[in-house]
């Protein structure tokens, strides 16, 4: 199993099959184009930022509606959410997508703009890695991303949506969110990560992607 970040929202996960999700152009924000072929494509809104299907690929399956199907042989959720705290009066709707590669529950979050409800989170189900937005408004402020990691409780968490070098987007950078939690519940991967099922952890890591 590998995962890559592209940056912003968007990463690949491969394992036979790929998945990207929420793909950008880079350009309108400032930072380096994914260059990715994908088998699924999950698109969380309809934002610039998270939309750019244009740049992907492959022969590849957009999936960008709430519900549950099965993809090439992948099964994926998504659960509708907003962008924000206002049941997305401000910035519209927003999908919180969970499939599963080789045993492992992944969960990409999107713009999440709110705290999940008690039975959006029982829909979700277990979760053993969570994708979280963590660089504050335009999604979920600060504190709010930290409840989530207790509401959805995974093994591993991997934060985005966080400020880097060159990004057009006034948001804050990765550290702040991770300002209290023990470094050595910190893993700073680099660009891409491979590992296998056995290597996830018992006790909750931070896995944290550079650009």
């Amino acid at each position: 199993m590998k995962i890559k970040w592209h940056g912003h929202a968007c990463f690949e996960i491969k394992n036979g099959v790929t998945i990207v999700t929420d793909p950008h152009d880079g350009k309108s924000l400032g930072i380096k184009p994914p260059h990715v072929k994908a088998d699924i494509v999950l698109v969380s809104h309809d934002h610039f930022d998270h939309n750019a299907l244009r740049i992907v690929k492959g022969d590849y399956v957009a999936v960008k509606e709430p519900g549950e199907r099965v993809v090439k042989g992948v099964r994926i959720l998504g659960i509708v959410t907003a962008h924000d705290e206002v049941n997305g009066a401000k910035r519209g709707k927003n999908v919180v997508f969970s499939f599963e590669l080789d045993g492992i529950k992944f969960c990409h979050c999107g713009d999440l703009g709110h705290r999940l409800s008690p039975d959006q989170i029982r829909t979700l189900g277990s979760v053993d890695i969570l994708f979280l937005p963590v660089g504050g408004i335009p999604t979920i402020d600060i504190e709010s991303a930290r409840e989530v990691v207790k509401d959805i409780n995974p093994k591993i968490v991997i934060p985005m949506h966080f400020r880097v070098a060159g990004l057009s987007l006034s948001i804050q950078p990765v550290d702040v969110f991770l300002t209290g939690i023990q470094e050595d519940k910190i893993l700073r991967v680099g660009n891409e990560i491979e590992f296998a099922r056995e290597d996830l952890p018992q006790e909750m890591e931070y896995w944290v992607f550079s650009p």
